[in-house]
């Protein structure tokens, strides 16, 4: 009678690792989608309004320069918007 031994048996396949980093991008992903969502027009004129206000602060509220303050905070709360979520901000 043939005995077998532990090293003929045969092994089970063993299936690749998934990349570390997949959750976590489907995590980002789902995240973003959930968030990207949620910034409606009103939020993101919210967002540009307290831009705006800061960049005026940071000023000393010196008259003359409301319309860069608003065009500047529109371009950022946009690139933001646009980093973040991956897509359109409007």
């Amino acid at each position: 009678m043939a005995t077998r031994r532990s090293s003929d048996a045969p092994r089970p396949k063993e299936s690749a690792p998934a990349a570390p980093s997949a959750p976590r991008a489907r995590a980002r992903k789902a995240i973003a989608a959930a968030v990207s969502a949620a910034v409606t027009p009103e939020a993101r004129h919210a967002m540009i309004t307290e831009k705006a206000y800061l960049r005026a602060e940071r000023r000393g509220f010196t008259p003359g320069r409301e319309a860069d303050d608003w065009l500047a905070a529109e371009a950022e709360v946009d690139a933001l918007l646009e980093l973040t979520h991956g897509g359109s901000s409007q």
